[in-house]
């Protein structure tokens, strides 16, 4: 039986909850929605607050997080900022997970290098 894609995207989050919580993240939030966007992942690593975009199928997954798809997860990010506060933290940036389906994670810290050109 094929699993659909929402259980699929749910099945990649959990995994890549597990790979932050033993690289001592602490998950603050997970789907955070506003009108404009969703975040899967917010999570803080000492000062600094992680929004983490995770992505299912192959290592090369998160090549599917674009310019558009980055600007909707930092305009979201800025939403929870004024929502919700900094929890403590002096920075953050935007991470992408990509979870095989073989659960093996690739994980792509502060991609906002990549946007600006």
């Amino acid at each position: 039986m094929q699993q659909n894609n929402t259980s699929l995207g749910k099945l990649g989050e959990d995994l890549a909850c597990e790979y932050l919580k033993k690289s001592h993240y602490k998950i603050i939030e997970r789907n955070f929605r506003t009108k404009f966007g969703e975040i899967d992942i917010i999570a803080k690593r000492k000062k600094q607050l992680v929004f983490v975009e995770v992505k299912y199928g192959s290592k090369d997954a998160y090549l599917r997080v674009n310019r558009k798809k980055f600007e909707k997860i930092s305009f979201t990010a800025q939403m929870f900022l004024r929502e919700k506060g900094d929890f403590g933290t002096n920075s953050y940036r935007i991470d992408v997970i990509a979870v095989t389906k073989e659960r093996e994670i690739f994980h792509f810290e502060d991609v906002a290098k990549d946007f600006w050109r």
